[in-house]
């Protein structure tokens, strides 16, 4: 049975630093990534990376967020910087072998200004 297991959201101020882990089990994944939902909006991307390093950033977070993934370790990691209050939602950890894909439960990330 697969599972996703987040860690690292929490409350920051704006221009603070905040870093997302999310571990896999019950198989490997081509693509893991992460997404978010602030209230009232729609989820969205935010940062993908695939088995073979091949990374995708939303255009909100170029510059600012780092994805990287450890493939030993099954785990995927999302290094914020300079965030912004605009930054803040549910941020949820995503794996996919298509046609399947897997979210984890979601973690807060609240950033003050």
């Amino acid at each position: 049975q697969v599972q996703l297991v987040e860690s690292g959201g929490g409350l920051v101020q704006a221009g603070g630093s905040l870093k997302l882990s999310c571990a896999a089990s019950g198989n490997s994944f081509n693509a893991m990534g992460w997404y978010r939902q602030a209230p009232g909006k729609q989820r969205e991307l935010v940062a993908t990376i695939t088995s073979g390093g091949r990374i995708n950033y939303a255009d909100s977070v170029k510059g600012r967020f780092t994805i990287s993934r450890d493939n030993a370790k099954n785990t995927v990691y999302l290094q914020m910087s300079s965030l912004k209050p605009e930054d803040t939602a549910v941020y949820y950890c995503n794996a996919r072998n298509l046609p399947y894909t897997y979210w984890g439960q979601g973690t807060q990330v609240t950033v003050s200004s």
